[in-house]
């Protein structure tokens, strides 16, 4: 809440001549919540006042902005990975980074050496198997260029014996207890078909 009250008072005070500068915004809610309040303030800033604003983000989606508002522009902290190590250069650069350093900043907090090898295994896997694309651009800019028929997709759709059961099934033909009995079913399979993940010791 005090995130968002900070936000409301800039976007409600703003004129052409301030410098806005906002870090994270979004991060404190679910992913399509914080990435949408995030995207619409910066389309804010930029179509409505107009300021200079410096504006960091975890997102990645959000790069693919500079490809449709012409007064935005991508820079990012070099870093130089080696050997399984990031060096931050302490500079900027211009671009938008091609990755997240989140693990190896944890590591280099001191986070246990078994979290960090089980985050590694976790990230590998999302990356994987859920692929986040970018997110359409704004009616407003559509009218202005071409829009790339991209929508925000964070889990793919999984072919399941109980998806295809929930996709045929006739709620007419069942009385409400008939219901709880099926859901109770399906969740007792659902448990049944669960492995439980493996996290290495620490040696």
């Amino acid at each position: 809440m005090v995130e968002m009250i900070e936000t409301a008072r800039i976007l409600n005070t703003a004129t052409p001549r301030s410098l806005v500068i906002l870090d994270e915004i979004g991060r404190g809610t679910s992913t399509y919540d914080g990435i949408s309040l995030a995207w619409a303030t910066v389309e804010y800033l930029h179509q409505r006042v107009g300021c200079r604003t410096l504006f960091a983000t975890h997102y990645h989606e959000l790069t693919d902005l500079a490809e449709v508002l012409p007064g935005l522009r991508n820079f990012n902290v070099a870093v130089r990975e080696w050997r399984d190590e990031v060096v931050f250069l302490h500079k900027i650069v211009p671009g938008a980074a091609d990755k997240s350093y989140g693990i190896h900043v944890a590591r280099l907090a001191g986070v246990p050496r078994v979290v960090i090898d089980r985050a590694k295994e976790i990230l590998s896997q999302l990356e994987d198997e859920h692929q986040l694309t970018p997110l359409s651009v704004v009616p407003d800019q559509a009218k202005a260029q071409p829009a790339r028929e991209v929508q925000l997709t964070f889990f793919e759709a999984v072919d399941h014996p109980i998806v295809e059961e929930i996709r045929d099934l006739d709620l007419t033909q069942y009385t409400p207890l008939m219901l709880f009995d099926k859901v109770r079913d399906w969740q007792e399979q659902l448990r049944a078909e669960r492995k439980p993940a493996r996290v290495r010791r620490p040696r």
